[in-house]
């Protein structure tokens, strides 16, 4: 969904324009994130655009999806819904967005359109978390291993670390000129 800004103020200045929609944003979505996002359903939008004082218009939206993105531990995929709840403004001018306080999402629209599937995309990226874990990653299903690899849980590190670690043959002499500093 596009809308242009100066339609916006000029038809809806006094009415808000209300929408409830089913966006399509995976090959959005998956083209500029593809490391993040494996797959989107379609977004649910439901919210209305407003103009407030300055000829400023505000979008407040209520976004539901259901993503599948990457365990931050394995890479399997894991289902991930989201919904939350967007409020966006928008102005036309760059100085305008010093009247809005430092918590608000202000952008600055150079070409007369706001493109809603873009913040509603960027806006869900922001909602994927850090630590994504799937479900049997979650029930202390064992780590992820390889040839010459595994990945080592907080816990077990400093365990493995004292196993593996070892003193190259070349050094090994210089420990006799500082028997002082064993315990260090």
């Amino acid at each position: 969904m596009k809308w242009s800004l100066t339609e916006l103020r000029k038809n809806h200045r006094n009415d808000p324009l209300m929408f409830d929609d089913t966006l399509d944003l995976r090959a959005d979505l998956i083209e500029r994130y593809g490391n993040d996002v494996l797959d989107v359903a379609p977004v649910h939008v439901k919210g209305l655009a407003s103009v407030v004082a300055g000829g400023d218009v505000v979008i407040v939206a209520q976004v539901t999806a259901d993503l599948t993105v990457p365990s931050s531990r394995s890479l399997a995929p894991v289902d991930l819904p989201v919904s939350f709840k967007m409020t966006e403004f928008y102005v036309s001018d760059p100085t305008a967005t010093q009247r809005f306080e430092k918590t608000d999402v202000v952008m600055v629209v150079t070409d007369d359109q706001i493109d809603l599937d873009k913040a509603v995309g960027d806006n869900i990226i922001l909602r994927i978390p850090m630590h994504i874990l799937s479900d049997a990653e979650q029930q202390g299903k064992a780590m992820p291993t390889g040839k010459d690899w595994e990945v080592v849980s907080e816990e077990n590190l400093e365990a493995v670390e004292k196993e593996n670690q070892s003193v190259d043959p070349r050094l090994a002499k210089l420990k006799d000129f500082f028997p002082d500093q064993d315990d260090q």
